[in-house]
């Protein structure tokens, strides 16, 4: 199982292209193999795939909007994303507040969806707590979103939202594209191993679903590249410990 972090954890230290670019060659040194998008700072796919290139890193997915993934938008999104070596891509969140919002969202995705895999693509989404708020019907958005496209599960948000993680993962097997590895206590995000989410049970199901990769998020604010080296060191002891790396 390898390392990718999702680079919204980074935020506050790419304000512009170089200084977003400069951050791969810290993350390989730091022991990751990948990284998720969650925007591009304005710069080029073959620009940033060169970057990739050059510090040994793959991409191994991006967050996009439901623009991207509108009909006459797709094709482009597709064609960025695979000069990337990106396969699979989607929302970090999109509306759900009622049950017709959320349907209106589930079309959308679920059209998408159907196109890019035609293309050999997947979309996923990425959930909060929000997803598992009962919806007037009783049901929850997250359910309806699991059946229009694969999910990338945000642990943290489950603890968020009460949701034991283990159990969500193996019982939602089939529709996990990703898993989003982060931690914190109560609405307060920590660097991994700080806060007082079961992160080991998340890791165990990572390991059960044979997912390829596991991708650290980290959404403290303030501390930066700190914070996820902090995190880092954190978990590759852990795997360590546990026989996975």
């Amino acid at each position: 199982m390898k390392l990718a972090v999702q680079l919204y954890s980074l935020r506050e230290m790419a304000a512009d292209g170089p200084s977003f670019l400069a951050l791969f060659p810290q993350l390989k040194a730091m022991g990751f193999d990948g990284v998720e998008f969650a925007g591009y700072h304005g710069l080029g796919a073959e620009e940033i795939r060169k970057a990739l290139d050059d510090a040994e890193l793959v991409a191994v997915g991006a967050h996009v909007s439901l623009e991207d993934l509108m009909p006459e938008n797709l094709q482009a999104t597709i064609d960025f994303h695979k000069i990337l070596g990106l396969h699979c891509f989607g929302p970090g969140g999109a509306p759900h507040s009622d049950l017709e919002e959320t349907q209106e969202t589930c079309a959308m995705l679920a059209e998408a969806y159907e196109q890019v895999q035609k293309q050999g693509v997947t979309i996923y989404y990425h959930n909060h707590a929000s997803e598992f708020a009962p919806l007037e019907d009783g049901t929850i958005a997250i359910d309806h979103i699991k059946q229009a496209c694969e999910l990338e599960v945000d642990t943290y948000w489950l603890d968020c939202a009460d949701v034991e993680a283990y159990s969500f993962l193996l019982a939602n097997k089939d529709r996990v594209h990703h898993v989003h590895l982060k931690d914190g206590e109560g609405l307060t995000p920590r660097a991994l191993g700080d806060g007082d989410c079961d992160l080991h049970s998340v890791i165990k199901a990572a390991k059960e679903l044979k997912l390829p990769w596991l991708i650290v998020e980290d959404e403290t604010l303030g501390q930066g590249m700190d914070s996820v080296k902090k995190g880092m060191a954190w978990l590759k002891k852990k795997l360590g410990d546990a026989g996975l790396n």
